[in-house]
């Protein structure tokens, strides 16, 4: 266990002050990053991309479902994941069912991503008792195009059973 200080309740309270002050300036920093992100130009997508999904292979366009927002996540399936997911997507993934219904009423379609092997994320997601779709891009290029780009030294083969 941490070694932690005990202090007054002086000290406690000019800590407190201090830390105040420093999460006021986070909060103005974060409404400027966020504002920025919204400033971010918009970028036709001139490529054709395909996605191997449960339906079977669709276009970007498919995975809108008519709506004009996609909501993509990634959820990570590494080859040392013996029981599935990583733990911090999985939990991830216990609340996005819930807010999917919300997301559709305002235009907003969630998938997530994963570069894990269709029967992998189909025996997983049965296993979580998730519901929102996933997708799996069939060329890499979407990937690096998308803003999203993978370390080739990062990549490493996936096992095609367990989940």
């Amino acid at each position: 266990m941490p070694d932690y200080k005990t202090g007054t309740r002086e000290e406690w309270q000019a800590a407190r002050d201090q830390l105040a002050k420093l999460e006021a300036e986070h909060a103005k920093l974060g409404q400027k990053v966020t504002e920025q992100r919204r400033q971010l130009p918009w970028v036709p997508v001139e490529n054709e991309y395909l996605f191997d999904t449960e339906d079977g292979k669709r276009t970007l366009a498919e995975l809108f479902e008519g709506r004009s927002q996609l909501l993509a996540y990634n959820i990570m399936f590494g080859p040392d994941y013996e029981l599935g997911a990583c733990p911090g997507c999985s939990n991830l993934g216990d609340e996005l069912g819930a807010t999917r219904v919300h997301l559709n009423h305002r235009d907003v379609t969630l998938i997530c991503f994963s570069r894990a092997p269709i029967d992998r994320r189909i025996a997983y997601k049965g296993r979580m008792g998730w519901q929102f779709p996933t997708s799996r891009p069939i060329r890499r290029s979407f990937r690096s195009t998308s803003g999203s780009p993978s370390r080739p030294s990062r990549r490493r083969r996936f096992p095609t059973s367990g989940g």
